[in-house]
C-alpha cells in the first residue's frame, strides 16, 4: 500500500487557499490562522486528485481488513511518513477486529516501540481492556521511567477500579521505577489500606520525590498522613518545593498549615524569587 502524506497535501491546499484568499483576508494571519479549521474540514471532503478523485475523509473508509489497515500503519511509521488521523480513526472504528490485529502486533517482541506507543493509544481509545496485564507486566519490569511506560499508565488508570488487584499483585515484583508509577496509578482509588501503605512507603524512602509522593498522599485523601507530612516540612533537609507540595498536601488533607520557614539561600526559592 502507498503511504500518502495527507499533511503535505493539506500544507499544498491550505497554501493554495492563501494565495486565493490573500486580497480578501488581506494577509492578516490571525484571520488567516482561525479559518485553517474550516479550510480543512473543506479539504476533508472536497474530492482530490492526489487520490483520484477520492475525498481525503472516505479514503480509508473504502477499506474493511483491521489486518491491513494495522499492517498499513506500520508501514507509515517504517517509512517516517506521518499517520494520517483518518486512518487511525478507520481503525479505531473497526472495533473488535481490530483490535485483535493491534493485540497480535503488540505481542510481537520486534515490534518497534514508536509502533508500540501508537497501538497503545488506539487501544485506549477503543477502551480496550484486552491489554491490561501485558501493561502491568512492562511497568513492574522498568528499571527508569520511560514514555513507554507512562503511557501504559494512562491506559490503566483510564481502565478504572478493575485494574486495581492486579497492581497490587504486582507490587512484589516491580522495581522502584514501577512502584512509583502504580503508586501514581492506585492513589486515585481511596479507602484501601494497602494502598496507603505504599504511598507512606514511597514517601518515606523516595526523599528525592517527596513532592511528588506528597501530591499522591493528598489526592489519595487518607488524613492519617498528616502527622507524616507535618513531621517531613520540618525537616531541616527539606527544600523549598518539597515544602510548599507538602504543605499543600497537609492542607488539601485538613490539616494546619506548618509554621512558615526561612528558605534564604535555597536554590529553588531564590530561583522563584528572581522571576
Amino acid at each position: 500500500m502507498k503511504c500518502i502524506n495527507f499533511d503535505r497535501a493539506f500544507e499544498k491546499y491550505m497554501g493554495a487557499w492563501v494565495k486565493e484568499n490573500s486580497e480578501k483576508y488581506k494577509d492578516n494571519m490571525d484571520v488567516i490562522e482561525n479559518m485553517m479549521p474550516d479550510v480543512y474540514m473543506e479539504f476533508l471532503q472536497k474530492p482530490a486528485d492526489f487520490l483520484d478523485g477520492t475525498a481525503p475523509q472516505d479514503y480509508f473508509e473504502q477499506f474493511d481488513d483491521a489486518g491491513m489497515l494495522v499492517g498499513w500503519l506500520c508501514q507509515y511509521i517504517h517509512e517516517g511518513v506521518p499517520v494520517p488521523d483518518l486512518l487511525l480513526d478507520r481503525i479505531t472504528e473497526l472495533g473488535a477486529a481490530a483490535e485483535k490485529s493491534l493485540m497480535e502486533l503488540l505481542e510481537r517482541e520486534d515490534t518497534p516501540e514508536e509502533v508500540q506507543m501508537t497501538v497503545i493509544s488506539l487501544l485506549r481509545e477503543m477502551e480496550s481492556k484486552e491489554p491490561m496485564s501485558m501493561y502491568i507486566d512492562w511497568i513492574a519490569e522498568l528499571e527508569e521511567p520511560s514514555d513507554r511506560g507512562d503511557l501504559c499508565a494512562e491506559a490503566l488508570l483510564s481502565m478504572g477500579c478493575e485494574v486495581v488487584e492486579p497492581v497490587l499483585g504486582a507490587l512484589a515484583r516491580a522495581g522502584q521505577a514501577g512502584r512509583d508509577i502504580f503508586a501514581d496509578i492506585l492513589s486515585n482509588y481511596p479507602g484501601d489500606d494497602r494502598i496507603y501503605e505504599l504511598l507512606k512507603e514511597r514517601f518515606v524512602t523516595r526523599d528525592d520525590r517527596r513532592a511528588l509522593f506528597a501530591s499522591y498522599l493528598a489526592k489519595f485523601g487518607d488524613d492519617r498522613a498528616i502527622p507524616m507530612l507535618t513531621q517531613a516540612a520540618q525537616d531541616s533537609d527539606v527544600n523549598y518545593l518539597d515544602y510548599v507540595e507538602i504543605v499543600n498536601a497537609i492542607e488539601t488533607l485538613g490539616g494546619e498549615r506548618p509554621p512558615e520557614r526561612e528558605f534564604a539561600g535555597d536554590p529553588y526559592y531564590e530561583s522563584l524569587r528572581r522571576v
